[in-house]
């Protein structure tokens, strides 16, 4: 199965050297931007001085401005070109991450937290673009035999960025023991390789054709609607309602993602210690997104699209309780028990990300009428765009009514690992009930999801299913 799946991208030795240039910058870039996921509300915090809820509420400035941008990204890297677009980008990013250092190295610089909210909104569409020009990038190298294998390795190399990323935290904050402000010095030397990747490598914008692929005939392209003419008749269409539902009830489960930078950092670093190895915890999930490509992808489509999407939901749903359980139960010292917890919770929400997270896209290119694909398709990313916005603007809050870094004791700031300890903080004011509460919410969607299959799937057309 292994060397059957690294043996499909043998196809890919008919793509040309753009292909490649791109898949580095997707790789350097994918290495900074996951890092700097990592470590932006203890970044915001440790070194800028902000707190915990105005640290989220800064973050959620670039987490929602990105998600709306990459509405629009595509049309203006169809209008500026692949390699313009990629320029333009890059030298934005150099510049802004070298701000971000500046300001994160110079404690005596005015208005440091409105500066980094500044740089971080500047950022926000270079980045929807950076994602755009990846996929444009990877449609316009690829022919229609080598498409699939080219979006495979594009995923794959994304994913071996974020582990990369994961690893470089801990280097930076253990065993560098530098600021977290250096996380943006590598941001600048990973831009200016993308640079030097895009300006050696990237050339030619013409659509490559395999022998086999045929140019559209002159004629036969169907005709299009304007933007307007869609959305009238999208609205009117019953299987707006049913997209609209499910992702309503599976928002929770797509919530877990934007905790994994934006409540389980801070958490960590309370619950285990200053030194506890966040990039690692966080280098589990893109590692096994890699295992489950290689093992899973291949036997994906035995299995019925609604059924893997819910139930695979309903897995990283419940990735969350091993973290709602008090630490005592697992036996062993808080530290050892809030790694046990974070390494359990990862692994689950993992497996159900592989089961759950390609097949939202499937059904909602299955519900969809024709000719509206797209459109449908953009309209998935809404879970995504509430999940972040609402978690990023309101993690900051959580994390003082349930992880705060001190707990109020007898009129002292104690630690809150050491008041754990002393049992000093009752179950529903710690940090397990912040979990219980989110991982309940995430369920139930999933489950009501479930008992409304029948309807939720009504009129789709999924392509991978056999029929009966």
């Amino acid at each position: 199965m292994i060397i059957g799946y690294f043996r499909d991208f043998s196809v890919l030795k008919e793509t040309r050297a753009e292909y490649w240039g791109i898949q580095i910058v997707n790789f350097l870039d994918c290495t900074f931007y996951f890092a700097m996921l990592t470590i932006a509300t203890l970044f915001l915090s440790h070194d800028l001085g902000m707190s915990d809820q105005a640290a989220g509420r800064t973050f959620t400035v670039f987490t929602a401005s990105v998600t709306i941008l990459l509405t629009f990204s595509g049309m203006f890297c169809d209008w500026l070109g692949i390699r313009r677009s990629l320029r333009i980008s890059m030298w934005s990013m150099l510049v802004l991450r070298a701000g971000m250092v500046a300001v994160g190295l110079m404690p005596s610089l005015p208005h440091r937290g409105w500066l980094a909210v500044i740089l971080l909104a500047l950022m926000a569409p270079q980045t929807a673009a950076i994602q755009t020009i990846f996929q444009a990038a990877t449609q316009r190298y690829t022919t229609k035999r080598s498409r699939s294998a080219g979006f495979n390795l594009w995923y794959l190399f994304m994913n071996v960025g974020a582990m990369v990323g994961g690893a470089s935290v801990d280097i930076v904050r253990l065993a560098l023991k530098v600021p977290n402000a250096h996380i943006f010095t590598m941001g600048v030397i990973t831009a200016a390789l993308c640079l030097v990747a895009g300006e050696t490598m990237v050339h030619n914008e013409v659509q490559l054709r395999g022998p086999d692929d045929e140019p559209d005939a002159p004629g036969e392209k169907p005709a299009r609607k304007n933007p307007l003419e869609i959305m009238r008749a999208v609205v009117h269409e019953p299987a707006l309602a049913r997209l609209l539902v499910l992702i309503a009830l599976i928002l929770g489960v797509r919530a877990v993602y934007t905790y994994l930078y934006m409540l389980m950092p801070k958490y960590w670093e309370r619950t285990i210690g200053p030194d506890a190895a966040i990039g690692v915890l966080n280098m589990i999930n893109p590692f096994g997104i890699i295992v489950g490509l290689i093992l899973f992808i291949p036997i994906a489509n035995k299995f019925k699209v609604f059924n893997m999407l819910v139930y695979g939901a309903m897995v990283s749903a419940i990735s969350l309780f091993p973290m709602a359980l008090p630490w005592q139960w697992y036996g062993v010292g808080i530290v050892k028990a809030h790694y046990l917890m974070a390494i359990i919770c990862m692994v689950i929400l993992t497996i159900g990300e592989v089961l759950w997270s390609p097949k939202l896209y499937e059904y909602t290119a299955a519900i969809a009428p024709q000719g509206q694909e797209g459109t449908y398709l953009g309209l998935s990313m809404i879970p995504w765009f509430l999940a972040k916005s609402l978690v990023s603007w309101f993690s900051g809050d959580w994390l003082v009514r349930w992880s705060p870094e001190t707990v109020n004791v007898n009129g002292v700031a104690v630690p809150l690992q050491q008041a754990m300890i002393n049992n000093q903080v009752d179950y529903w004011h710690s940090p397990g009930a912040m979990w219980m509460w989110l991982g309940v919410y995430a369920l139930v969607g999933c489950i009501i999801a479930a008992m409304l299959q029948g309807w939720l799937t009504q009129g789709a057309r999924f392509q991978s299913e056999k029929p009966a």
